[in-house]
């Protein structure tokens, strides 16, 4: 818990609007994705043929849509940024795992890549200065 208030300290001092316009887009693209795998889950279904055999793999599809959603909103508003985030990290480490599993899509790819390094970055980092996260935190 030490650490989490540290990192928190450290990026409040050092807080700037690009990375928090760069965290709202991140949310944004979240939350357009799981509105994407929510209207469209034929293709969220194609994506899972390699994994389709395995245990929970209807689990892991009704996980999918509502963590992007959710987890979108929450990263956009810089709400329980760090929790969204541990959400959505399964779902990116298994996008890259399934490029391999699967058939090769380049830049499906690199696309779940430099999301899951944004993400990691946000773990570490948290929502920042201009968020919901510490706007209720000033209010105690």
């Amino acid at each position: 818990m030490e650490t989490i208030k540290t990192l928190n300290k450290w990026a409040n001092a050092h807080t700037y609007i690009p990375l928090d316009l760069v965290r709202i887009a991140l949310g944004v693209f979240l939350f357009f994705k799981g509105i994407n795998f929510m209207g469209n889950t034929e293709m969220l279904m194609q994506l899972f043929e390699p994994i389709q055999s395995m245990a929970g793999g209807m689990l892991v599809v009704h996980y999918v849509a509502p963590a992007h959603f959710i987890g979108g909103i929450l990263i956009a508003f810089g709400l329980l940024t760090r929790w969204a985030i541990i959400a959505q990290l399964p779902i990116l480490i298994g996008a890259i795992a399934i490029n391999f599993a699967g058939d090769m899509n380049v830049s499906n790819l690199y696309l779940a890549i430099a999301t899951l390094l944004i993400c990691g970055f946000f773990l570490l980092y948290g929502s920042g200065k201009h968020s919901l996260d510490y706007y209720f935190k000033m209010q105690q």
